[in-house]
């Protein structure tokens, strides 16, 4: 698990329970899904479910003037919300957020994980979060299971997320710099590489502006489509076994 991973994808709902059954009707290897009691201090409820060592997460409001809330009404409902990358150096990761003028707007800090809230006004596209973990295959976000250790999962994950903006290559720039990352720009597309995935920047496709559209996941027994699930395209295809 070394360099960076896509570790965690979340999107933002108006009601929890109808969009987390919908992904478990869509996704039938996602895990059984864990509320964490620590996103209160968000004024949100959520739901993370693995698939394979990766996680999706779902959040919803709770409670008024959340930015979850706020990202609702400005995206005109659900929708993509965070990506959330496991760097094996974040404090070179977090030097390079000071030095690029990237506020933090939450940053906690354990023995065994780390994360750090980038804001989206300054790195925008989704919110960002870098985090690390220890030992690497262990995320303390997923729940008792994934504390200390990974337990047995199935096979696959998510691999990719795809951001729709403006300005694709200058956004795949930005997000590159703060990864430590090349950018590479094809015509109106740009692509930033990770270990074992990608991000991919691409035109704005609809009139919801600027945010998450898709998420690759890949299993071993998968057959290829599309689904839509929560305001995003779930890109579903198989990998190697």
């Amino acid at each position: 698990m070394a360099g960076v991973r896509l570790r965690q994808v979340a999107l933002v709902a108006r009601a929890l329970a109808p969009v987390v059954d919908a992904v478990r009707a869509a996704l039938p290897d996602a895990g059984e899904p864990y509320a964490d009691p620590g996103i209160a201090v968000f004024g949100l409820e959520n739901a993370v479910m693995a698939l394979g060592d990766t996680f999706l997460e779902v959040v919803s409001p709770v409670q008024a003037g959340t930015t979850a809330g706020r990202y609702l009404e400005r995206r005109g409902g659900d929708g993509g919300y965070m990506a959330i990358f496991q760097l094996e150096d974040l404090e070179a990761a977090r030097a390079r957020v000071d030095e690029l003028g990237i506020r933090v707007v939450w940053r906690s800090d354990h023995t065994d994980i780390a994360g750090t809230h980038l804001h989206p006004k300054d790195l925008p596209g989704a919110l960002v979060s870098i985090d690390w973990a220890s030992p690497a295959e262990s995320w303390r976000w997923a729940g008792p299971a994934w504390t200390g250790g990974a337990p047995a999962h199935a096979e696959g994950g998510i691999t990719a997320v795809t951001v729709q903006t403006e300005d694709p290559a200058g956004l795949a720039g930005r997000w590159a710099a703060v990864l430590g990352r090349s950018c590479d720009v094809d015509g109106r597309r740009a692509r930033v590489g990770l270990d074992g995935g990608e991000i991919r920047f691409v035109p704005l496709l609809d009139d919801r502006g600027e945010g998450i559209c898709a998420v690759e996941v890949k299993a071993p027994d998968a057959r290829a489509h599309d689904i839509g699930v929560g305001g995003v395209t779930f890109e579903v295809r198989p990998s190697a076994r």
